[in-house]
Order: C-alpha cells, then sequence, then structure tokens
C-alpha cells in the first residue's frame, strides 16, 4: 500500500491543524492505520492509531484529549485532528499502515509515508 500524507505547515501554539494521508494500492479498510512524528534529534514516536473499522482508537499520553485519529474508508484516508498545538509538538509527522496485529500495539508497522512537516511558532 502506498501512502500520501499532506496537511503540515506553520501554525501558532495554541492553534490546530489537520493532517491526512491517502492510501492506494490495497483495500485500505484491511490495514490499521497509525500516526507517527519525529523530531530533530530525536527518535520517531507513535501518536494514535485507527482500528481498520475506525470504531477503536489509541493515543500517545501527550497527546490524549488534544489529538483526534479518523479514518474514512470510503476517501481511504486517515486524518489527524491536532488542536491546542505547543511548540514540543513540531515534528514531521508520518502515517504509517499495518496488516497484522492491533491498533493498540505500537510497532510492527510495515508501510510508511512520506511524511509532512508540522512548524510550531511560540
Amino acid at each position: 500500500v502506498q501512502l500520501l500524507a499532506s496537511g503540515g505547515g506553520l501554525v501558532q501554539a495554541g492553534g490546530s491543524l489537520r493532517l491526512s494521508c491517502t492510501a492506494s494500492g490495497r483495500t485500505f479498510s484491511n490495514y490499521v492505520m497509525g500516526w507517527f512524528r519525529q523530531a530533530p534529534g530525536k527518535e520517531r514516536e507513535f501518536v494514535a492509531g485507527i482500528s481498520r473499522s475506525g470504531a477503536g482508537t489509541y493515543y500517545a499520553d501527550s497527546e490524549k484529549g488534544r489529538f483526534t485519529i479518523v479514518r474514512d474508508n470510503v476517501k481511504d484516508t486517515v486524518y489527524l485532528q491536532m488542536s491546542s498545538l505547543r511548540p514540543d509538538d513540531a515534528a514531521v509527522y508520518y502515517c504509517a499502515a499495518k496488516w497484522g496485529g492491533d491498533y493498540t500495539v505500537t510497532v510492527t508497522y510495515d508501510y510508511w509515508g512520506q511524511g509532512t512537516l508540522v512548524t510550531v511558532s511560540s
């Protein structure tokens, strides 16, 4: 499956941004989807995951209540709605997909998008 992420940009602290990731090449609804991020000099970290149907979601502790992951299996797209953004949210955000496993398992993703840059000004 090919993944194309978009929606990154510059936002002021406290602002909101919505990232999108559109999949192609395979049946989107067969895949668990996730969002990850990597800030300069830091390791990539899990942000959020969503089940194949979209009924189940899972977040890293620091994102709970601020970020929302949703998916549209008709549009083959997963979104990450981010609000109350902080300077430490600045990173390259990646969407990812996996065939097997559970959305609460934050590892073993098989396919990755190219990343979209989020910059948060203070």
